[in-house]
């Protein structure tokens, strides 16, 4: 696990038979199974991920190791298997790699992921759901600067540090849209299917569309290999999990505290009721 640093060294920012439709307004997201995270071995697992491939670059300095003792950890444990370099459980979760170093590589130092999956949540998705389709929409992209693109932030600055974990596939993005003929007006409706291969080489395609197609964004993905991006999609869900999780790590516990909260009202509430009839039994 201690050599993962070499896989990270180009992590620039934040962040599988897939498919996805979306109209105006970007792609839609995928939905992330959310049973994963009240799972102690899903999140363990994210934590795991977390450690070998996002820690080298990005921190969350909101959390404290010993908060994973939540999970299922023990101290020991997260100092083994968790912590790189000479910090402690009782420590904040740092990024050995030096801010300024990162700055000066990247342009900017990459972003904390304490509430990430907070920051990422919008009017129009959840951020658990966004980094979810952000993880697994990367595809091979030759004309990019880093040799990857991603359908949930185009031209992501990122490379996709978990390529070798979900394996080789071809991507295929459709773009639809209405066209009004500038000189007589006419509406057209046109598809634009661009493939890319899993080398990332591309090839474009332009068609017109039926005439009730949505407008939108449309993409897919062909893994060579199923089962290894299913593996892939299966950790990414975890991930997610342990990133959900550090952006409140008292949610489950607040929930538990809030259902014996309404059982012991609702009781309250009886006796509070009988011993009112009671007392008032006798008064007319």
């Amino acid at each position: 696990m201690k050599t993962f640093f070499s896989r990270v060294a180009l992590v620039v920012s934040i962040f599988s038979g897939a498919s996805a439709f979306a109209t105006e307004g970007g792609i839609a997201m995928d939905t992330w199974p959310s049973d994963r995270g009240h799972n102690p071995a899903s999140l363990q697992n994210g934590a795991r991920l977390f450690a070998s491939y996002c820690i080298g670059c990005h921190g969350a300095d909101l959390v404290r190791w010993n908060r994973l003792q939540e999970i299922g950890l023990t101290d020991a444990q997260i100092q083994q298997y968790l912590i790189f370099g000479n910090q402690k459980v009782g420590d904040t979760i740092r990024s050995p790699a030096v801010a300024a170093d990162l700055k000066r590589w990247f342009g900017k130092p990459p972003p904390d992921l304490s509430v990430i999956t907070r920051a990422r949540t919008s009017a129009g998705h959840a951020g658990t759901d966004y980094i979810y389709t952000l993880l697994r929409g990367y595809y091979r992209d030759s004309s990019s600067p880093t040799g990857w693109n991603n359908v949930a932030y185009p031209n992501i600055a990122m490379p996709h540090v978990f390529w070798q974990e979900q394996g080789p596939r071809e991507t295929r993005i459709e773009f639809s849209e209405a066209r009004k003929d500038p000189k007589t007006g006419a509406v057209q409706h046109m598809s634009v299917v661009t493939t890319y291969d899993p080398h990332g080489m591309s090839t474009r395609t332009e068609a017109p569309a039926a005439s009730h197609s949505h407008e939108g964004i449309s993409y897919s993905f062909k893994p060579l290999n199923a089962e290894h991006a299913r593996q892939f999609d299966s950790d990414a869900a975890d991930l997610v999990a342990f990133l959900a999780f550090i952006t409140d790590p008292t949610a489950d516990k607040r929930v538990r505290i809030g259902v014996w909260v309404l059982i012991f009202l609702a009781i309250f509430t009886v006796i509070a009721w009988r011993l009112n009839a009671v007392y008032w039994k006798d008064i007319h």
